[in-house]
This record gives C-alpha cells, sequence and structure tokens, in this order.
C-alpha cells in the first residue's frame, strides 16, 4: 500500500514512548552499580550481576520480533508488546529501591531487562510500517531525540530530589533520591508508551487472509536462525572490520556505565563506604554529570554528517572516539567535581558517532536483499562485549588490581578509555564503499528479517535511516 505522509506531531507521537523506554535504561545504567553496592556487591562482583541485560537481549528479543512480525489484533501488530512491556517494566522499576538483597535486585533488574526488551525491539519495525522510506530518517531521528531527552532527565532526578532536601535512605541504605527516581521513571515509561499506544494507530495487511497464509509459510523462529547463521558465515569484508572496531568500542562503553558512578563517589568525592552521605552525594553527583553526554549526543548529532562529508565517515568516527577516550582518561586527573562534566562531553562526541557512523559505514557494504538481517548480526557486537565483561571484569578486578581494592572502579573506567583508543586506531583499517542505491521495495523486504535477531541490549541504538537514504 501508499502510505500517506504523517504530519510532524503524528511521527512525534509514534515515538514519545521511546522516551518511556530510555527513562528505564538511563535509570538502570545511571544507579543499578551504585545499588549493588549499597546492597552489600564488591566492586569485582558488579560485572557478573549485569549478566542479565545481554541474555534477556539474546533471548527475548528474536522471540518477541517472530511474535510481533505474526501478530494483528485489534490493538495492531506492534502495540500490543509496547502496552506489556511497559506494564512488566514500570512494576520492576517501582519494585527496584525495595530490593532488600543482591540477588533480589539482580532479579528484579532480568525482569526489568526482559521488560524493557519486550517494548523497545518493536519500535524499529514500527517506523519502517507506518512511514514511507522519505520520512523514514525524520522517524528515526525523533527516536534520538527521544533516546537523548529520556537520558538527561533520567540523570537529573536523583540530583534534583537531593536539591528539594530529599535525605533519607530505604531500610537496605538505596537512597530515598534514587527511590522517587525509580518511581517517576516507572510512571513516565507507562504514560509515554501509553501516549504512543492511544495516539498512533497501525495499518492492517492488505490481504488478511494471505497475511495468515505467509504466517504458517515463514518457518518460524528456527529459519530466522537459519538466515543469522547464514549472513554470519558470508559476512562482508567491511562488516568483519567494522565488527572489531564495535568490540573495542562497547567494552569501553560498558567500563564506564559499570563504574563511572562508584568512580566518582570514590575517586572525587574520596569515600569509599556506600552507606555515607558523602557516598550518596557522589553517586548523585554522577549520575547528575553523567547526563551530560546524552546532551552533548543530542546536541552535536547533525554535526557529524556534515563534517563526514568534508572529509569522511572514518575520520569523523575515529576522531570522535579519541574525545570519548579522552574523557574516560581525564577522570584519572579530576578532583574538581565540576570538571567531570567536561569529561562527560567528550563521550558524548563518541556516543553520537556510535549511534550513526558505524551503520552510515556498514549500510553501504551490505547487499540491499539482507540489509535487515545484516543490520541485526551486527548488534551481536554489542551483545558480545557485554557478556564479555560479565564474564571477565570481575577476574580482573580481583587477580590485577587486588580484592577491595578502593580504586577499582577508577581502574576500570581507565581502561575503558583504553578501550576507546584502540577502537579510534582500527577504524582507520575498515574499508568504507560507496552505499549502494536500494530501492524502497528491497528494503522493506529485507526489514521483514530483522525481528529475528537480536538488537540493542545494554543501551538503545537507533537505526540512522541512512539506508533509505538516496
Amino acid at each position: 500500500m501508499q502510505k500517506p505522509r504523517l504530519t510532524f506531531w503524528q511521527i512525534w507521537n509514534m515515538s514519545f514512548g521511546f522516551l518511556g523506554i530510555q527513562f528505564g535504561w538511563g535509570l538502570q545504567l545511571g544507579n543499578m552499580s551504585a545499588i549493588y553496592e549499597k546492597l552489600g556487591a564488591k566492586p569485582e562482583g558488579i560485572p557478573i550481576l549485569w549478566l542479565a541485560a545481554p541474555l534477556t537481549g539474546l533471548i527475548i528479543q528474536p522471540i518477541i520480533g517472530s511474535m510481533s512480525d505474526r501478530t494483528w489484533n485489534r490493538l495492531g501488530r506492534r502495540r500490543p508488546y509496547f502496552l506489556v512491556g511497559a506494564i512488566l517494566a514500570s512494576c520492576a522499576l517501582f519494585a527496584m529501591p525495595t530490593s532488600s538483597a543482591v540477588w533480589m535486585a539482580a532479579g528484579l533488574l532480568w525482569i526489568l531487562d526482559a521488560s524493557i526488551n519486550i517494548s523497545m525491539e518493536p519500535f524499529r519495525a514500527f517506523v519502517a510500517d507506518k512511514l514511507n522510506a522519505d520520512q523514514r530518517n525524520v522517524g528515526f531521528v525523533m527516536q534520538s531525540f527521544f533516546i537523548g531527552l529520556g537520558a538527561t532527565l533520567a540523570g537529573f532526578l536523583p540530583l534534583i530530589f537531593s536539591s528539594f532536601g530529599v535525605k533519607g535512605a530505604t531500610a537496605s541504605g538505596i537512597p530515598l533520591s534514587v527511590k522517587y527516581s525509580f518511581e517517576i521513571g516507572a510512571i513516565a515509561f507507562l504514560i509515554a508508551v501509553l501516549w504512543t499506544v492511544t495516539t498512533s494507530g497501525e495499518y492492517p495487511p492488505d490481504d488478511l487472509e494471505e497475511f495468515k497464509r505467509r504466517k504458517q509459510q515463514k518457518g518460524g523462529v528456527a529459519a530466522g536462525l537459519r538466515e543469522i547463521f547464514s549472513a554470519i558465515r558470508e559476512m562482508p569484508q567491511t562488516m568483519r572490520e567494522l565488527a572489531v572496531v564495535q568490540i573495542f568500542t562497547w567494552l569501553g562503553l560498558f567500563c564506564m556505565w559499570l563504574f563511572y558512578v562508584p568512580a566518582v563517589a570514590r575517586h572525587v568525592f574520596g569515600t569509599t563506604d556506600p552507606s555515607s552521605a558523602a557516598y550518596t552525594e557522589g553517586v548523585e553527583w554522577g549520575n547528575f554529570t553523567f547526563s551530560w553526554y546524552s546532551i552533548t549526543c543530542f546536541a552535536v548529532a547533525f554535526l557529524l554528517p556534515l563534517l563526514a562529508a568534508k572529509t569522511s565517515r572514518k575520520i569523523v568516527h575515529s576522531l570522535a572516539l579519541v574525545c570519548g577516550s579522552i574523557g574516560l582518561l581525564s577522570i584519572w586527573f579530576i578532583s574538581n567535581k565540576y570538571l567531570l562534566i567536561g569529561s562527560m562531553v567528550g563521550v558524548g562526541i563518541a556516543w553520537a558517532s556510535i549511534l550513526s557512523m558505524p551503520y552510515a559505514i556498514l549500510s553501504g557494504a551490505l547487499p540491499a536483499a539482507r540489509m535487515g538481517v545484516y543490520m541485526g548480526v551486527f548488534n551481536f557486537f554489542i551483545v558480545i562485549p557485554e557478556i564479555v565483561q560479565a564474564l571477565t571484569f570481575g577476574w580482573i578486578i580481583r587477580h590485577v588490581f587486588g580484592d577491595n581494592n578502593a580504586n577499582s572502579p577508577l581502574y576500570m573506567v581507565t581502561l575503558g578509555g583504553v578501550f576507546l583508543l584502540i577502537a579510534a586506531a582500527l577504524v582507520i583499517r575498515v574499508h568504507d564503499v560507496v552505499d549502494h542505491r536500494v530501492s524502497e521495495e528491497v528494503v522493506i523486504e529485507a526489514d521483514t528479517k530483522t525481528p529475528f535477531v537480536p538488537p540493542e541490549s545494554a543501551q538503545p541504538v537507533p537505526s540512522t535511516g541512512l539506508i533509505d537514504k538516496d
């Protein structure tokens, strides 16, 4: 069918749910390591506690993608999953600050990750469902805007509560400012997704009987898995080279996400006691400065394509990763808490490029008919380093830095800066080929394979929309 062009506000409404989804991710990434420490976890034990994220991404997203691709009811195709995921995620967010033990927080994180994945996975397909090819860029940019806005608000919330005089902690030691932030995030998540569900309809299949027939012939998840393994065997050279870049990039990011806030509390605020007021202040300030990388991201994102046009995508991405590396390495030398904002600005420049340049480079090297499956397989190189960190970072802390080393979080953040620097050097060896001209029909057909693969588990990474660009 020829889809009508949507207005700005219609695209706004269909993307608004991403604001709530990012609230969930932002609160999780900014606070879970500190919550684990408040409940008695040691720094060397934190990485394994984050193993829920990649495992749920690998398990939940292919299942939900396959199910949503074959669903049609009164709510539509994608919206039932938005709604169910939002309800479950909101419940998990409400319950998280009431955790009384590490095992309880880890279990709730597993539920939260699974629920966020249920809501998030269908959103990319929702854009392809609703928008013509010439409007998809606007749709993905709108999602990116809400990603940045949601992460910024989630980072500010604990500090806002503290500035209004909210002190104290729960019985298990979790600051009330964090508890109230999670509760606000739960409400925001549900309301934002409900807004999208109630204001944005979906187009029914042109031929419902044909839709049902094809649904039965697709072959289920097994057929999708066979397609994934085939794509991996025939992976283009550019994708193989970018895969190595992605692995080091995301190892660096996970070092930051897991250890930046505890490093700020210990290194800048000078306390190793998770139950102290100074530690709580450090956590709140760490979250505040953490949000600056998201602010920087959507402030500079639209400049990167202009710079790439004047130089090259490889140069822009390499320099952006260097900025991120400098941002993380600089924390070693910082004692003034306000200088941390500058560090996160550097990370924000890198993050803006990470969200776009690798996908722009990749899109030109892929066969058009397999664009969807390869874009999904590419996200394996986000999940793989996440699993690696969960299984190895604890060992590194124990055997290299030593048990109960108060500086372990700082060392891990510094290691993250080294990983980003390695990634920046590896970008230079990537072969960036000329973009293929891809017809709308071919891209839509390729998009049907996307739900079988697990995109974005630790942090939502939007498509650039560049595969639709002439």
